[in-house]
């Protein structure tokens, strides 16, 4: 489609990727959604972002990121049936994390029918120079129907300038005000004047919108939750993953096979040692699930044997007991479906309940691995410092996934097999 133009939508619900190539150099972006009244959101509540990943309708979610084969795609959810009203234009909108969109090739905006894959719409945007966020495109209603118009403008003030372009309320960080450098003199205390009757309280406004998150990287591993502000609460780690569609060097024929199977099946679960000496695992082999409100304070919500879905696998920590961690190492195993990690693409985020949102993607697997450490919490203090791990292990033969993490991070627990 050319800048400017539209065209109809013919679906109840899309799927909305917005993608760009990636390499050496190239400004990760993300995407994001306003929902917009009279040309104004109205409410910071529509916002979908990462920070923000689903309205309140049910209506509009992000439902994350993917690398494959030299791409990544960040995907927005549309339900049109299920949006408001009064709700005139979706705008579908990205930014760029620390560069400009002149840096990113490839940038585009495909719509997609949420219920059989088919494309109805495709923008590529090729004229991008200074631009730290763009609106790519946007779903609108026309006399009761929907459509997409492909748009294609530029913000150079990022995603918190197009968001407060449309009326959010974003949290900058402020600088403190410099104290003054001599003691005002005390002045005279005034009359009262005659008592007024009491005014009705004037309701505290809402918390301005945060867009503060984390990458983890090879460069830059960790990061200390006290410092993001991530100190109480619930903080979910979320996996999912999807199977390359690309296959070459020596996992080709492995890969292969692992994208024509219909029963791939990662299992997220924790290792944990508590301060008071206790150890154990958090999983789904065993129906160990864990408890969010007792020890081990880990919870995994369930078994997700496709990865495709938007809720994927989830492991809630209660940071209310930080306290109680000695360390806690997340991991992911194939429990069937293939032989290695090779071919597939993997990303991790973990989202505390108050303070930035941390993520990562797995690098490439290179070696016939059926575990990986993805990332290790450890108590540093009173702080759990999060550092990223994407390290793969092979284990050896008769030895178990579970056995293998225990041995290459010093769990030193016993093990007897388990199944679900």
């Amino acid at each position: 489609m050319p800048k400017g133009s539209n065209a109809p939508v013919p679906a109840e619900a899309v799927r909305i990727e917005i993608g760009w190539q990636s390499g050496p150099g190239v400004p990760d972006a993300d995407a994001s959604a306003l929902l917009l009244a009279a040309g104004k959101v109205r409410s910071d509540g529509d916002f979908v972002f990462y920070n923000q990943p689903a309205h309140s309708s049910g209506a509009v979610r992000h439902e994350g990121k993917q690398p494959s084969g030299g791409q990544v795609t960040d995907t927005l959810f549309v339900d049109l049936a299920r949006v408001e009203p009064d709700i005139e234009t979706v705008v579908l909108a990205a930014s760029a994390d620390s560069g400009a969109f002149g840096q990113i090739p490839g940038l585009h905006i495909r719509l997609l029918d949420a219920a059989n894959g088919s494309e109805l719409a495709r923008y590529d945007s090729g004229d991008a120079t200074v631009e730290t966020a763009f609106v790519l495109g946007e779903l609108y209603r026309r006399q009761g129907a929907w459509k997409f118009r492909a748009v294609g403008q530029g913000y150079g003030s990022g995603l918190a300038g197009l968001a407060t372009d449309f009326g959010i309320s974003v949290d900058e960080p402020q600088e403190p005000a410099a104290p003054p450098l001599t003691p005002a003199p005390a002045a005279a205390a005034p009359q009262q004047p005659p008592s007024a009757p009491p005014q009705p309280a004037t309701p505290p406004a809402a918390a301005p919108i945060s867009l503060s998150k984390v990458t983890l990287t090879k460069e830059a591993p960790a990061v200390s939750l006290t410092k993001q502000g991530g100190t109480s609460g619930a903080m979910r780690v979320h996996l999912n993953w999807q199977v390359r569609k690309q296959f070459k060097g020596w996992g080709a024929k492995l890969g292969r096979a692992m994208a024509m199977h219909a029963d791939l099946d990662l299992d997220l679960g924790a290792l944990f040692e508590l301060t008071d000496g206790r150890k154990g695992v958090v999983q789904a082999l065993g129906n160990t699930f864990g408890a969010l409100h007792q020890a081990p304070y880990i919870h995994l919500d369930g078994d997700d044997r496709t990865g495709a879905r938007a809720s994927g696998e989830n492991l809630t920590i209660n940071l209310d007991h930080a306290r109680d961690f000695k360390r806690v190492l997340i991991f992911v195993t194939i429990y069937e479906g293939a032989r290695s990690f090779a071919d597939l693409d993997a990303t991790v985020t973990l989202t505390p309940q108050n303070g930035a949102p941390i993520d990562f993607h797995l690098d490439e697997c290179t070696v016939p691995s059926t575990v990986c450490a993805l990332a290790l919490l450890t108590n540093e203090g009173g702080d759990l410092v999060v550092r990223r791990e994407a390290r793969y292990l092979v284990p050896e033969r008769g030895v178990s996934m579970q056995r293998t993490l225990d041995y290459a991070y010093g769990w030193g627990m016993d093990w007897t097999p388990g199944r679900k």
